[in-house]
């Protein structure tokens, strides 16, 4: 019999059960590794109506397998990615503001247990969720911060390396024998730059937020049927543009 999962999207200000069993399976994984001090390990992020968490689970809710958030920029909440590099190079607040007058947010809080990785369906699918809600959320590009593993799933789903930034995108993050990768989503309507078998997928779970599929993984001879729940009833696609700034924003163009 093949393994069922169900990767669901909500605000987390409405679903404060499932975000804690996110918080817990998040610092589990990254305590296997000895890093305490992400930006957003925190549980203040809950009570944050600007984000919204994909969570990979079983289908009775009870087991969290993984999942992400999409954090919105609210003109209020600094992004993770603000929190983590402001100190090594400020100018990626010049940039955040800058696109936040188009909507732009940041993927982020990405993880897995074992039993999906097994499957070979890991960090893929929930990222590939998260750009799915961004458009709900009217995000027009979106940030992240990411681990040298998970780069290469950023440029499936059409982001770059931030070269703007750091070290040509590059930062000593959480810890500085560890190297972090700013990657920057420039098209979440078009995903011009998507793997076009992630783009095809992406755009088709657009318009079936609600489905069922029978998944491969990417990776392996395995399959999985995934029962997917990205519709956010209270998702607003103009809640998140904000006005700009009457001062200049140096962004170098």
């Amino acid at each position: 019999m093949e393994t069922e999962i169900r990767i669901r999207a909500f605000r987390a200000t409405e679903d404060l059960e499932t975000c804690k069993k996110f918080i817990a399976g998040h610092r589990k994984v990254l305590s296997i590794y000895g890093i305490e001090n992400i930006s957003s390990n925190t549980f203040d992020w809950i009570y944050n109506p600007s984000i919204f968490v994909v969570v990979v689970e079983s289908l009775d809710k009870e087991k969290l397998f993984g999942g992400a958030r999409v954090q919105a920029v609210d003109g209020i909440n600094p992004l993770p990615i603000e929190d983590a590099t402001f100190q090594m190079d400020s100018r990626i607040c010049d940039f955040v503001r800058y696109y936040s007058q188009f909507g732009t947010g940041e993927l982020s809080g990405l993880w897995n247990s074992k039993e999906v990785a097994g499957l070979g369906i890991g960090s893929l699918f929930p990222s590939r969720a998260s750009v799915v809600i961004a458009e709900q959320l009217g995000l027009s590009t979106m940030f992240s911060l990411c681990s040298p593993t998970t780069v290469r799933f950023n440029k499936w789903i059409g982001s770059r390396v931030f070269n703007e930034v750091g070290n040509s995108g590059t930062f000593y993050y959480p810890k500085l024998d560890l190297l972090a990768t700013a990657v920057f989503l420039e098209d979440v309507k078009g995903l011009t730059n998507a793997h076009s078998r992630e783009r095809e997928k992406m755009l088709f779970l657009r318009k079936n937020l609600q489905c069922s599929i029978r998944e491969k993984s990417p990776f392996k001879n395995l399959h999985v049927i995934v029962h997917y729940d990205l519709k956010i009833p209270s998702a607003n696609n103009q809640e998140f543009k904000l006005r700009p700034n009457e001062e200049k924003i140096d962004v170098g163009y």
